[in-house]
């Protein structure tokens, strides 16, 4: 499942130490905009707890985690919707991601440049948010001419299609991201999805601090806050050059002590992979075997035959049922033969709707 969250952000603001902190893909990092010219690709392990718990019972001979596809794309500049510094290209790579990670700086550091020359991330944000907009807005209003002549002759997917267009433009000639836009029904989200628009993509922002500021924030992050109070979108407060620091670390117990030192229970990258996946809109459910424990990765909402078919074609094709158990009930239990003779593992057919680790075995047929 080759879903992309695309790390975008200002030019020296985070995103390549974030990226080369989440991925073993290391990118180039350096004091001057545009560092990032191509867009990396990297393929993180999503940190899951369940797994290895389900291990201690099992004893696999091996785990397999699931993962997310992270990109890091060229820093955007002022007037990237007009082709300005790496605007197009900015454009083109985001366009092809299905969720953003949004990078702000937030943090004070006269050794490492600003674009605009101040910190302020309610700035920056705005930036990048206009050139987003702007470029929608263009996309909008070049099709509202072709699809109005199409209305106007009868289609009535046209004239489905232009009220959704009418919507978009009149917000974002407001100055608002398309995702603001509330849709009313299945028609209406198909026209959105066809649209690719920029600014309906989710979003998660992270605010890149100090060291000190780690565990608490400061008064930038604050400021964030206060901005996109209404979006309805979540934050992160990630210390960057620290998880750096962090990665570099041998063991898991000397990156536990630091963490601990700055007032952390779990690492900032962590909890980005986890953000992320869940910006994905994607669940995990979970097989536990001798030859190995798996996490396997879904869209949230799906049946069970769609989730047979994550593991293989065939297991959809020919799907008869799954065998479901509650992770609670597995780990409470000890094993899978003790929790059928307590009665709690469950038969489920075609409608099911998957739940987030839920253990499965598929009985298929072809």
């Amino acid at each position: 499942m080759a879903l992309q969250c695309g790390i975008v952000g200002l030019p020296n603001v985070g995103k390549s130490t974030l990226f080369n902190c989440l991925s073993n893909a290391k990118a180039q990092s350096a004091n001057f905009p545009f560092c990032t010219i191509e867009p990396n690709v990297g393929v993180i392990t999503v940190p899951d707890e369940r797994l290895n718990k389900l291990a201690e019972l099992v004893n696999p001979a091996k785990i397999v985690p699931t993962t997310v596809e992270i990109v890091d794309i060229a820093g955007l500049v002022k007037g990237a919707s007009r082709g300005e510094g790496l605007g197009n290209k900015f454009l083109a790579n985001i366009r092809e991601t299905d969720a953003i990670i949004h990078v702000l700086r937030c943090f004070d550091d006269d050794n490492v440049t600003h674009v605009d020359g101040t910190v302020d991330p309610v700035r920056d944000k705005e930036v990048i948010d206009t050139e987003l907009q702007l470029r929608d807005l263009e996309t909008v209003e070049g099709r509202i001419p072709r699809i109005a002549k199409m209305a106007a002759a009868g289609d009535r997917d046209a004239k489905v299609q232009l009220e959704v267009l009418k919507r978009y433009q009149e917000v974002l000639t407001q100055g608002k991201s398309a995702r603001s836009v509330t849709l009313g029904n299945k028609d209406e989200e198909k026209v959105a999805h066809d649209l690719f628009l920029l600014t309906n993509k989710p979003v998660l922002y992270v605010c890149n601090v100090d060291d000190a500021s780690a565990a608490t924030g400061n008064k930038y992050v604050e400021a964030v806050r206060e901005a996109v109070k209404d979006e309805n979108a979540e934050i992160l407060v990630v210390a960057a050059q620290t998880e750096s620091d962090i990665a570099e670390l041998d063991t898991y117990e000397e990156r536990q002590m630091f963490l601990e030192e700055i007032g952390l229970k779990e690492s900032g990258v962590n909890r980005l992979i986890k953000a992320a996946y869940k910006l994905l809109d994607l669940e995990t459910f979970l097989t536990a075997g001798p030859k190995e424990v798996r996490a396997w990765t879904y869209r949230k909402g799906s049946k069970a035959p769609q989730c047979a078919g994550v593991i293989h074609t065939d297991f959809e094709r020919g799907f008869i049922r799954a065998e479901i158990i509650k992770y609670e009930d597995y780990i409470h239990y000890g094993s899978e033969a003790a929790v059928k003779e307590a009665g709690k593992m469950h038969i489920e057919g075609k409608d099911y709707v998957f739940q987030d680790g839920d253990i499965v075995v598929f009985r298929f047929n072809v």
